[in-house]
């Protein structure tokens, strides 16, 4: 059972319910508890309700693997047998080689930590794949800059992170210093859900005992990082709901060694809104902003006004969301959903 930093029979409102999940509730509904999913196993889940944590009971066609840390379900108040999961207000979800399906990551999350580091770690092209993934679960992205303090000036970190989405917010700060959990107060606040991603290593895990201000026994194990390349090892291993000691919640996830976009088309419009927003002016309808006359998007990139390599990022993430978005196909009443890239 998860631990938390709140008392032991929250409010609904402290665990994030809202209007959006009690316009769900259907008549005949009242007697049932709502509950919020706070870890997922392969045969088991827990829960968090008004009346404080519990074990949840599956009907037998209930399988745990369509449930996500942070989902708000209906469950009996007495055996605990969940009955049924309310719609979602964001889901957080990625494309994993050979899946049929999407692996879930977080749902109903407000707020999306992106944790990275200054050092060998600070990679564009993956935090880019992290913002197409959260704009596309309609959730605020916010990038975290950890390990500041180790090197002499963190700025040319920060102004490279704040480059790849309009309007990013963008925090630099010492995970392992108390001030950071009120750096991250805003983002906290009671009833907020907020999610950590990121590799391994960056501080993911000191940051979640930060936060949650975990007694010294109940503290998420850290790990350290290799020096030559700032590869650090797994220390969490399943996804988990957690108290924030200033009312909100928190979900922390494993790292993540590979992210494959799929079905992130919208996504990755607001990513690369400066892209998005010059291709009406191309003389073709089609233009693949390469070689074509008449592009507007490469004669941005003459004028200096887009980076070369940012266009090259872009071009690589639309190809693989193309690549991986599953299409309709087979006749009309008996449609099978299968990837692009596969032969039916």
């Amino acid at each position: 059972m998860t631990d938390t930093a709140h008392d032991a029979f929250p409010t609904l409102p402290a665990l994030g319910w809202s209007d959006f999940f009690s316009d769900q509730l259907a008549e005949g509904e009242a007697a049932l508890a709502p509950q919020r999913i706070a870890t997922v196993h392969r045969a088991r889940m827990t829960a968090i309700g008004a009346a404080g944590a519990v074990k949840l009971r599956l009907p037998p066609k209930l399988n745990t693997g369509d449930f996500a840390v942070g989902d708000w379900v209906l469950a009996e108040p007495e055996t605990h047998l969940l009955i049924r999961r309310l719609d979602r207000k964001a889901l957080l979800q990625r494309h994993t080689e050979g899946a049929r399906v999407p692996q879930l990551i977080a749902a109903n999350v407000d707020t999306l930590f992106i944790v990275t580091s200054c050092n060998a770690d600070f990679n564009p092209a993956r935090l880019e794949r992290y913002l197409a993934l959260c704009n596309e679960a309609g959730t605020r992205p916010v990038i975290l800059l950890t390990k500041a303090d180790q090197v002499d000036d963190p700025a040319p970190f920060q102004q490279q992170a704040a480059a790849l989405q309009r309007g990013l917010d963008v925090v630099t700060l010492n995970a392992k210093s108390p001030e950071a959990a009120t750096i991250l107060a805003p983002w906290c606040g009671p009833g907020q859900t907020v999610a950590l991603v990121g590799s391994s290593g960056v501080g993911k895990s000191t940051l979640l005992n930060i936060l949650a201000d975990k007694a010294p026994e109940d503290e998420q194990e850290t790990g350290d990082i290799r020096e030559d390349d700032a590869k650090g090892r797994h220390t969490t291993t399943s996804r988990s709901l957690h108290g924030i000691k200033g009312g909100g919640w928190v979900i922390d996830t494993p790292g993540m060694r590979t992210l494959h976009v799929s079905d992130v088309a919208a996504g990755l419009e607001t990513l690369f809104a400066e892209i998005t927003e010059l291709a009406p002016n191309c003389r073709f309808r089609d233009c693949t902003h390469g070689h074509e006359p008449g592009c507007a998007v490469q004669a941005a990139v003459k004028a200096g006004t887009l980076d070369p390599a940012r266009l090259d990022r872009w071009r690589k993430l639309v190809e693989e969301n193309r690549d991986n978005t599953p299409v309709e196909t087979g006749p009309r009443g008996n449609r099978t959903v299968v990837p692009r890239g596969k032969k039916w």
